[in-house]
């Protein structure tokens, strides 16, 4: 997509004001109004091209762990506590319950196509039928696809301890702590949660939809209700409880201009800055900041016809989008008396 300089901006709205160059201190206040009016322009719609990010495969949080303390001698409440991922269900092979949730930390270690190593594990023991949380443990990924946590490998820093064994760590009332490790009294909740950032993504500005499957193909997708909080996106009445990924449509977080500047501050810094703007913004950005700036000299007149200028400049913008980006299928749904689906 096109891009402009921020220099050029900078040198335009220079030209508007109708002055050579801006003192230090004026364009250091520019520089904030064209940040403030950035921010409006990039709130101004869920789908610009250039933040919207379509379909992309998320993983969903299951479990979150809370309440742990250093121990008495060392601290591996900072590895257990946190958010972790379902990976799937144990094979039976190397200490595992056959059939049972495996889950880690992604937080923490390393993930490839064979293995997760070096973080905390959830899983149920064979020998003893027991919930385990163990620190920096290892998950083999076979070629086939099962997986099996290697029992063992990893330092045991909780057990599940109820008389009535559980179906779920969640459900675990009482845990034997190892009281060198952690201290405290952990909590374990259910989640179905994807959160604003993961490791080699985006972080997430705002969530627009999320699909069961890749979704905007030939088949429909199921789509999920959701809703937002501090954490990310909760999902409602999600298809199945193993599924362990997304896919989510979202706007991408906002940066703004970040101009380097010396000391002192001299307008150079700004008119010669090559940081990228994007030109859908330029015409907008130099006439609104304009505006503010005529605002700020008790120019009120001229502010509100520099004011017009800009609305009109972004309008046109606002409607490439609904008219190349098709906004009636990335951005609304279509429902029926049976489902919600993405067509």
């Amino acid at each position: 997509m096109q891009t402009r300089t921020y220099g050029d901006l900078f040198k335009l709205i220079q030209s508007l004001a109708g002055v050579g160059s801006f003192a230090p201190t004026e364009a250091d206040d520019v520089a904030n109004l064209i940040n403030r009016r950035f921010l409006q322009a990039f709130n101004e719609s869920p789908i610009w091209p250039r933040y919207l990010v379509t379909s992309e495969e998320r993983d969903i949080i299951s479990l979150n762990i809370s309440g742990l303390g250093a121990g008495t001698s060392s601290d591996s409440s900072s590895v257990v506590n946190g958010n972790y991922i379902l990976l799937g269900q144990e094979n039976g092979n190397n200490g595992g319950v056959a059939g049972t949730n495996i889950y880690y930390n992604p937080a923490h270690g390393t993930k490839d196509s064979t293995q997760v190593s070096g973080t905390a594990v959830i899983y149920k023991r064979a020998s003893t039928s027991r919930w385990e949380i163990e620190s920096s443990g290892n998950i083999a990924i076979n070629a086939d696809g099962t997986i099996d946590v290697q029992a063992g490998t990893g330092t045991t820093v909780l057990v599940e301890a109820d008389a009535v064994k559980k179906d779920n760590p969640s459900e675990v009332v009482k845990w034997t702590l190892t009281t060198t490790l952690v201290s405290g009294t952990p909590l374990i909740v259910d989640k179905q949660l994807i959160p604003y950032a993961q490791t080699g993504r985006n972080t997430i500005g705002s969530f627009n939809r999320i699909h069961r499957k890749k979704a905007f193909f030939n088949q429909s997708a199921i789509e999920y209700e959701f809703f937002v909080d501090f954490d990310g996106a909760n999902i409602l009445n999600i298809t199945s409880t193993t599924d362990n990924s997304a896919f989510v449509t979202y706007k991408k977080e906002f940066t703004p201009f970040t101009i380097t500047v010396s000391d002192p501050v001299v307008v150079a810094d700004f008119t010669g800055s090559t940081v990228e703007v994007p030109a859908e913004f330029f015409a907008y950005l130099a006439h609104a900041t304009y505006a503010d700036f005529l605002r700020m000299d008790g120019q009120t007149d001229k502010a509100f016809a520099e004011e017009n200028t800009a609305s009109v400049a972004l309008a046109l913008e606002l409607e490439k989008i609904d008219i190349i980006s098709n906004n009636n299928t990335v951005n609304k749904r279509f429902s029926t008396y049976v489902n919600r689906q993405s067509r």
